[in-house]
């Protein structure tokens, strides 16, 4: 199977990021959801689901991947294991997106491989530092937040707000995507304080039309 180096153009696929929530998605499934958002303009998607045992959060990310791996990265969150296996098994995953208490960046890139994209999260300059001190291509993107307070990931670090977003990335020179309860009217202020993109959960699982819902987004990211 050849598959797209995703590594090669990133920056083309953070400026809207999926990141799904199971319940969210119900009664639809996530793989009905993503592509609906996918068609939309969702340039990347984030497979999240910390209730979904090993197996089937496998069979949710294979499945997810086969939907729209070919167009879009899908990448797993903080399961290192699961992206191994999803790859073994065939599938178009592009790469594992951590946390600070998970596996250290240095040792996944170690484990995943050159061709894989690695995400890793910040929520302050101390971390953003850190991560600036690991080898030149550990990681490829910051995932910084959370914005604003936000129900599906409870225990978020304290909110920063765009201005506080706008004050720690300006020292980083790898790009930095905005997440947490971000919605439409965020994005152009979070734009214009220095975000390669924005990752959206509710704004696009918990919509009545994801497609509609991810083209809005979309379109306003780039007006």
């Amino acid at each position: 199977m050849i598959r797209r180096d995703f590594r090669a153009d990133l920056l083309h696929h953070l400026p809207l990021y999926l990141v799904t929530d199971t319940a969210q998605c119900s009664p639809r499934t996530v793989a009905a959801v993503a592509a609906e958002a996918v068609a939309g303009g969702a340039t990347m998607v984030q497979v999240r689901d910390k209730e979904a045992s090993a197996r089937d959060l496998l069979h949710l990310l294979v499945t997810i991947a086969d939907a729209v791996g070919d167009k879009v990265p899908v990448l797993v969150d903080d399961r290192v294991d699961i992206f191994l296996a999803a790859r073994a098994a065939g599938g178009q995953v592009a790469g594992v997106h951590v946390g600070q208490s998970d596996l250290p960046a240095d040792l996944v890139r170690a484990l995943v491989g050159p061709e894989t994209v690695v995400g890793l999260s910040a929520a302050t300059s101390n971390e953003i530092e850190a991560a600036h001190r690991l080898p030149e291509g550990t990681v490829d993107y910051l995932g910084v937040g959370a914005i604003h307070a936000t129900a599906t990931k409870p225990d978020h670090p304290e909110p920063l707000g765009i201005s506080g977003f706008g004050a720690i990335v300006t020292a980083s020179s790898l790009p930095c995507v905005a997440i947490g309860g971000i919605s439409g009217a965020d994005i152009r202020p979070l734009q214009n304080a220095g975000a390669a993109g924005v990752a959206v959960v509710s704004a696009v699982c918990a919509a009545d039309d994801p497609r509609s819902a991810a083209e809005a987004l979309k379109e306003t990211w780039c007006s």
